[in-house]
């Protein structure tokens, strides 16, 4: 994310229209990620958790939206309280905000820049639901997201990207999200995950994806509205820094898929299609930090590192025995602390900053700033999380009762079926005449 800028009031900016334009195209690209998100993980589960997966995705867009506007934007980004949290009365409901208004030394309206946070706001939580997939009451998922955006989200936010947060203080470079978005999801599922227990079955029955199109669908989704994550986290370019992230993004991704692959070939014997979703995605959330800071050669580093590391770290739930349901662990976080931390060996020093990496002769300084950054949030997240999902589980419940699980969540928790077998249609309605459906063979999931 671009830091704040102190300028002077005859050097104060003026209104750009290119980079207004530019910065709502870049805000629409990144609230597609939801959706694609929600295609991404809905073709993971089983057919009968389908819907289930949809809407824990789709109701991040109502619940967060609400509560940026009522006090979200202020906690995250209003006037610094003690390096820990905002709070500017003009923001609460979005209010006091002028509408030619521009954000803190840019060329952007500060409604603009609301709404491009904003759709972070809503992606972080919705990743957090892969890992929870089959057994979570969609009401107690509903409340988990109103706290935990409000209790996590956006202090965290704050820390990172708001001026005054402790880590933007120290130095830490997070460019797009690696600490913000992809390691405290990561960690928050860790956490939800060590309170609620396993699914059903797990180790012993098969759960493998039941729609791989769907999958490779939300990934080439989540793909491309990335360029708008990433690129559009300069708020503007007028120096060719977010051309410079375009191209990393572009870059890492590719390299992380097929270094995934590879280890696929070479592991297993075979080049799969999840392999081919998993590896892109993971390569886009380890350049999410680092993109602005290294040059396109540190960009395929950073790829195939986490291409091969995510890929050998998703197989570590059947050796530890958490049941992370679609690899938000393995993926998010581990992508996310390995590409926060891999600034510290490949910054360039002529890009975002001059801040140069180990590699590049500047140390261990900011490798060792971005380990505190990480270590930070992880253990943040991972302790409130837990909690809250706790107080959540101790008070109304956090999991579907066994039976509704083994039966269907999607049935119990939606009244409605994602695929008409019976051609009788689907829903409710038609739950007490439709015929059995057929049984469905999923794909193969291969494992790390």
């Amino acid at each position: 994310m671009a830091p704040a800028i102190t300028t002077l009031a005859a050097d104060a900016p003026e209104l750009s229209a290119a980079n207004t334009g530019f910065m709502l195209i870049c805000s629409a690209l990144v609230m597609l990620m939801t959706p694609a998100l929600a295609f991404f993980y809905g073709g993971m589960v089983r057919v009968k958790s389908t819907l289930n997966m949809l809407m824990m995705s789709f109701i991040s867009l109502g619940i967060v939206t609400i509560l940026w506007v009522l006090f979200g934007f202020s906690l995250a980004f209003g006037t610094d309280i003690g390096s820990i949290i905002g709070w500017s009365s003009d923001y609460v409901g979005l209010s006091g905000i002028g509408v030619t208004e521009l954000w803190d030394g840019y060329t952007i309206p500060v409604y603009v820049f609301a709404a491009f946070q904003l759709m972070f706001a809503i992606l972080t939580p919705a990743l957090i639901s892969g890992a929870l997939a089959d057994r979570v009451k969609f009401t107690a998922w509903a409340l988990f997201i109103t706290l935990w955006v409000t209790v996590v989200y956006f202090p965290v936010a704050h820390w990172v990207w708001g001026a005054g947060g402790w880590l933007f203080e120290m130095g830490v470079i997070d460019f797009a999200g690696g600490t913000a978005v992809h390691i405290n999801a990561g960690a928050a599922a860790l956490g939800v995950i060590l309170v609620i227990g396993k699914r059903v079955g797990f180790k012993k029955d098969p759960m493998r994806p039941h729609s791989l199109p769907l999958v490779m669908l939300g990934a080439g989704l989540l793909w491309f509205g990335w360029f708008g994550f990433n690129a559009g986290s300069w708020l503007g370019n007028d120096d060719g820094v977010g051309a410079v992230m375009f191209v990393n993004t572009q870059v890492a991704t590719a390299a992380a898929m097929l270094a995934w692959l590879a280890y696929e070939k070479i592991r297993h014997g075979a080049f799969t299609t999840l392999g081919a979703a998993s590896g892109a995605v993971a390569g886009l959330v380890a350049i999410t930090p680092s993109g602005g800071a290294v040059s396109p050669l540190g960009a395929i580093a950073i790829g195939v590192i986490a291409g091969l590391l995510c890929a050998m770290a998703v197989g570590l739930k059947y050796k530890f025995g958490y049941d992370d349901s679609l690899d938000v662990i393995g993926v998010h976080l581990v992508g996310g602390v390995l590409g926060s931390l891999l600034v510290g060996l490949f910054a360039t020093g002529g890009v975002q900053s001059d801040v140069k990496g180990l590699f590049y002769g500047g140390g261990l300084e900011q490798l060792g700033k971005q380990a505190i950054g990480v270590f930070a949030v992880l253990a943040y997240s991972l302790i409130a999380s837990a909690i809250l999902a706790l107080v959540i589980d101790k008070t109304m419940g956090m999991r579907v009762s066994e039976d509704d699980e083994v039966s269907g969540i999607d049935q119990v928790e939606h009244a409605e079926t994602a695929y008409d077998f019976s051609g009788a249609g689907g829903g409710a309605s038609s739950r007490s005449t439709a015929a059995p459906a057929p049984a469905v063979t999923e794909n193969k999931k291969v494992d790390a």
